[in-house]
């Protein structure tokens, strides 16, 4: 399934395009009588020859790290690049073994390399199908800001140590205890005060695996990490949707701050002073509108995503390596615990 936002080469014939002007920015259509036998030769070495033309690139960006994904130079034509390409070409590397072994350390190899593109996906697929919450007010930031009498000073206020607080410590605590913490993005958690991971309602310890399931559409760090889901697959995100997700990063971003107990108009950004009631229904009424913005460069991700592991990968690796997830996802994470891959579940 190859959307008109993203132009491919495929063995099919595409519908040409009609003006100069109608060419994605990004992507160009390459189509098949624009490749000369040399090209089809080289592109067919490697792999499907499904993929796309990358405009505007040089020898020099190849030589650089597009190289290192597989992209290859077509005279005449310009850098192209596949993901089939980019994850094939190790299979020739493996030298001094009989054959069954080298193909089946690139089955695991390629199972290794598909499982992180699968778990984008489902985190993408899940999180369109999901309800939205539109009443935590963003008090994970509250949380890692709190602190009762008698309790240590929470670890993670070292990080914004810099910035000053717009409330006392005293109004801090009265919101974060007021109704508790709805906060469902498992990256949060373990920034949260010690003292505050009982006052989360999805519980004081989570899985990555538990992110699948409590990843939803409303969340302001769930819209911000499509920045970083889509780098994971450049080149081959259209440079417009990856400025799309930037743009998305730093609107989540601002609203994220901006509900902060911090003081940050010196960065230009007012506050949205959550603990009132007026500021809740103004952070609501901004974190719907982030949320419905999302919704349409999420779909547009997913389907990168598709494409690019339809065309990366065998359907045998995909079906193995869903069933084979990287030992990451068994994490678990706690308020003031351990990086994800240090505190592995045993």
């Amino acid at each position: 399934k190859i959307k008109e936002y993203h132009y491919a080469c495929t063995s099919a014939t595409l519908p040409p395009l009609e003006k100069e002007e109608e060419m994605h920015s990004c992507h160009n259509q390459l189509e098949e009588p624009f490749l000369n036998e040399t090209a089809k030769n080289k592109i067919a070495a490697a792999a499907t020859g499904d993929g796309i033309l990358l405009m505007g690139a040089t020898l020099d960006d190849l030589s650089e790290t597009l190289h290192l994904r597989g992209a290859t130079w077509i005279d005449n034509v310009g850098v192209f690049y596949s993901p089939s390409m980019q994850f094939n070409s190790d299979q020739f590397q493996i030298e001094k073994e009989n054959s069954i072994t080298k193909d089946e350390k690139f089955r695991q190899w390629s199972m290794q390399k598909a499982a992180p593109y699968q778990w984008y996906q489902s985190i993408l697929s899940a999180t369109l199908s999901s309800q939205p919450i539109l009443h935590c007010n963003g008090l994970h930031e509250w949380a890692m800001q709190y602190h009762p009498p008698n309790a240590k000073p929470p670890p993670s206020s070292k990080y914004q140590k810099h910035i000053p607080l717009r409330v006392n410590r005293d109004t801090i605590n009265a919101v974060v205890e007021r109704r508790g913490i709805d906060c469902t993005h498992v990256d949060a958690l373990r920034f949260f005060a010690p003292a505050a991971a009982p006052l989360n309602r999805l519980g004081s310890t989570l899985e990555r695996r538990d992110q699948v399931r409590n990843e939803q559409k409303g969340c302001v760090h769930a819209h911000m990490d499509l920045l970083k889901i889509a780098m994971r697959i450049q080149p081959f995100v259209p440079a417009e949707l990856v400025a799309d997700c930037l743009e998305l990063a730093v609107e989540c971003r601002r609203l994220d701050v901006a509900a902060s107990p911090y003081d940050c108009t010196g960065w230009g950004i007012d506050p949205v002073p959550v603990e009132r009631a007026w500021g809740r229904k103004l952070f609501r009424q901004t974190q719907k509108q982030l949320m419905e913005k999302s919704e349409s460069v999420r779909v547009q991700l997913l389907d990168c995503y598709d494409v690019f592991l339809t065309l990366a990968f065998e359907d045998i690796i995909l079906d193995e390596a869903i069933l084979q997830p990287a030992p990451e996802r068994f994490a678990k994470t706690e308020p003031g615990g351990m990086p994800w891959r240090e505190n592995l579940i045993s």
